[in-house]
């Protein structure tokens, strides 16, 4: 596809990366000369300086030739503005990043009559991100495929767990068939494990399962039964906005510590009864043990300051028991913050572009099998694939156990009609289903990629 993206910032970069990394012809647009030289030169796209606005600044980019337009700019009005001035100009698909709540309760008439074809709200999305997370306690990172039946979870294999020391086989027991371990990582290496793996306390282990068998292989893997119900949320930005009203919906206790205490008003007036809002320094350790770190369940530093966040989490895991997530902006330092007892970690930036991306991926998915979703999971080293098998290939209707894969290929998951298969060797894959794959190789583009 041709695509313009307006806005070389922290999103708009990454997004353009990951794009051009997927084969796409990109060029990106904005009124900073540097950024837009370090964004082309960095990743390999076409560049325009200028306001993305502007008729003519759009034609220099190719606005007659592109099949997608996307607006990451900072300000939610230039973002609808440049997506309608695009759309009067070709029929491209459109997709603009705004932040604002008033406009995002108006997402059904901004995308009817003005032709948008999809709103992105980074806050909102981080939002019910960390929602998730605090649903499932267990697990430090959760990714969803096959519209949300089928989860891809991550956890640290406990100590005391009757799984450690066990092969993946034995471990599993009567749970064969519902759940498969499809990653191990390990002394910062990945396996790609088979059942003869063995388990060992420490394992960061990625699993597979339907929602309904999730709790279960927690239970049998010896996680202690967690219920959350108090949440404490440091910080008081948009994201911490979404995430009280989601959690109230769902019945947890929130209370939010902002420094600003004007902010704090805004909240109060905003957000349901409730929710409890407390004016103060969340940093301070005192105020923190005051208002009860020691009775939550589950805590999440969301300032705009990563350090800050790091601190806060590193404390709380140190001392409490409460479930943490980390929010963290910079990209820069990911290796490091990996290592680091953060509990469950996101990157706004990221949730962002992969939810382009796979917006992406569907419209160039209307023929062929291939990739409808990509997480990088495992710090990036490892990657778990959608597939929707829309044409034949080698690798349809045949057997699993005859199938030669690519070494470190794991064929975990089949979606068919509705029902969830964690596959055997007996099964095959039929056309319309959907299949996840977990590898360790990249540039896997088609379902028939995954042969040897």
């Amino acid at each position: 596809m041709n695509i313009i993206i307006v806005g070389c910032g922290k999103v708009g970069s990454t997004l353009a990366e990951q794009l051009a990394a997927e084969g796409h012809d990109i060029t990106v647009i904005d009124t900073n000369e540097e950024a837009v030289k370090h964004v082309t030169a960095q990743c390999d796209v076409m560049g325009v300086t200028g306001n993305g606005v502007v008729h003519r600044v759009q034609q220099d980019a190719g606005i007659e030739y592109a099949d997608m337009f996307i607006a990451m700019t900072g300000s939610d009005e230039l973002n609808l503005l440049c997506c309608l001035i695009a759309k009067k100009s070709t029929q491209c698909k459109t997709i603009a990043r705004v932040r604002n709540p008033d406009y995002i309760t108006e997402r059904g008439f901004i995308k009817e009559k003005l032709g948008i074809n999809m709103l992105i709200n980074p806050e909102l999305e981080s939002a019910n991100e960390i929602a998730r997370l605090f649903s499932i306690p267990s697990a430090i990172e959760v990714d969803t495929f096959a519209r949300g039946r089928i989860d891809l979870l991550k956890t640290i294999l406990p100590a005391h767990s009757p799984f450690a020391g066990q092969p993946i086989r034995q471990a599993l027991g009567n749970l064969s068939g519902k759940v498969l371990i499809c990653a191990i990582e390990r002394d910062g290496d990945v396996i790609i494990p088979t059942g003869d793996d063995l388990l060992l306390a420490g394992d960061k282990i990625s699993f597979v399962a339907s929602r309904k068998e999730v709790s279960r292989f927690f239970k049998k893997a010896g996680f202690a039964k967690e219920h959350i119900k108090k949440i404490m949320i440091v910080g008081g930005g948009k994201i911490s906005y979404y995430l009280a009203r989601r959690l109230d919906d769902i019945g947890f206790h929130v209370k939010i510590i902002e420094i600003d205490k004007e902010h704090c008003e805004t909240l109060n007036q905003l957000l349901p009864a409730g929710v409890t809002i407390i004016h103060g320094d969340g940093s301070d350790q005192s105020l923190l043990l005051e208002e009860g770190i020691e009775a939550a369940d589950g805590f999440a530093s969301i300032t705009d300051i990563d350090e800050e966040n790091i601190m806060l989490s590193l404390y709380v895991e140190s001392n409490f028991r409460a479930k943490t997530v980390t929010k963290i902006n910079k990209l820069n330092f990911e290796g490091i913050i990996d290592q680091l007892n953060l509990g469950s970690v996101i990157y706004p930036k990221y949730i962002t572009a992969e939810m382009i991306l796979s917006y992406v991926r569907a419209l160039g998915n209307t023929t062929g099998s291939n990739v409808q979703t990509l997480y990088n999971i495992i710090g990036g080293k490892a990657q778990a694939l959608e597939f929707n098998i829309r044409s034949e290939s080698d690798a349809i209707g045949v057997e699993l156990m005859n199938l030669k894969l690519k070494k470190n290929v794991l064929l975990c998951c089949i979606s068919r009609h509705g029902r969830i298969l964690i596959p055997g060797g007996r099964d095959s894959v039929q056309l319309g289903d959907t299949v996840v794959v977990v590898t360790t190789n990249k540039g896997m583009n088609d379902f028939k990629d995954i042969l040897a």
